[in-house]
């Protein structure tokens, strides 16, 4: 059963964006929409301007860490940055990460697939740093789609011990029943938008290409997945499709499909339980993926 506060979080998110992104191709007037207060740093968190090889972003660190963490904030790819999305990266620094979130270039300046390259200069820059058994991926919306491209695009070097993907957008073909079926009950979005957005990223590009539409890759030796998405949202059949195709190549993934909430709701950590929940199954299943060859290794030496 969903908590009042997601009941009241999807009605906030309803009354302030969806009416005003629907229709809308003024990409200034979209990002500011993303502009709110400076988030609060919680205690014994530290967030610094950093960069990850030649990438800029945001190191957000607390202490003890015990793997790294690349996050990569959504944002239908024209859209938020990392300070937009410290919400979720000092969750998952709080939780036992050093957390680098990218600043990767943006559309409509920068098409596609200029984000992916970003991502997968920050991730080669990663290796250089740590063992890719250490090394998690984590993305909301546009976030967990590039995340799944960044990992099909990487097959030439050691994968991620693992994935988490929230509301994430893989289909940029917009084909998913969802976005009719949930064309009203979605807090945020208008299933006949999607599309439309889409071309903002993908410039001439096809929306079938697998490395902008990860739903049409061969998604065989990917690493585990956690997958989130809300029951409402019309992006629920992105997430819903790649795991039944992620599965069916023999991926071990967690699916869990939340009432009420509005898309990417693990945002809102100060006001509903369900996005502290999210982020705290999610690092819970990444740190247990990382600590996995580690144990392994343990039990070997023995």
């Amino acid at each position: 059963m969903a908590s009042l506060q997601a009941h009241i979080g999807a009605l906030l998110v309803r009354a302030r964006l969806k009416h005003k992104l629907h229709g809308l191709r003024d990409i200034a007037t979209v990002r500011e929409l993303w502009i709110t207060p400076p988030y609060p740093i919680p205690p014994g968190i530290r967030v610094t301007p950093g960069h990850a090889g030649a990438i800029p972003g945001e190191w957000v660190e607390g202490s003890g860490a015990q793997a790294t963490l690349l996050y990569l904030h959504g944002g239908g790819y024209f859209a938020c940055s990392p300070k937009t999305h410290r919400p979720i990266t000092c969750a998952f620094a709080r939780a036992g990460f050093r957390v680098f979130a990218p600043e990767y270039r943006l559309a409509p300046e920068h098409v596609f697939p200029a984000a992916l390259d970003d991502a997968y200069a920050a991730y080669r820059a990663l290796l250089a740093e740590a063992p890719a058994e250490n090394i998690v991926v984590a993305g909301d919306s546009a976030g967990g789609g590039l995340s799944v491209a960044l990992m099909l695009r990487s097959k030439k070097v050691p994968p991620p011990a693992a994935a988490a993907l929230f509301s994430a957008w893989t289909d940029l073909a917009a084909t998913g029943d969802s976005l009719l079926d949930n064309n009203h009950s979605c807090a945020m979005f208008h299933g006949e938008d999607i599309g439309p957005s889409a071309r903002i990223y993908l410039g001439d590009a096809d929306p079938r290409n697998p490395l902008a539409s990860p739903l049409y890759a061969n998604l065989e030796n990917l690493p585990p997945l956690l997958i989130h998405v809300g029951a409402d949202e019309v992006l629920r059949d992105d997430s819903t499709r790649l795991a039944a195709r992620a599965r069916a190549a023999g991926v071990r993934v967690e699916l869990k499909i939340w009432p009420v909430v509005p898309h990417a709701w693990q945002l809102a950590g100060a006001l509903m339980p369900e996005a502290r929940q999210s982020v705290n199954e999610a690092a819970a299943f990444l740190l247990e993926a990382a600590a996995a060859p580690r144990a392994a290794k343990l039990v070997a030496n023995r």
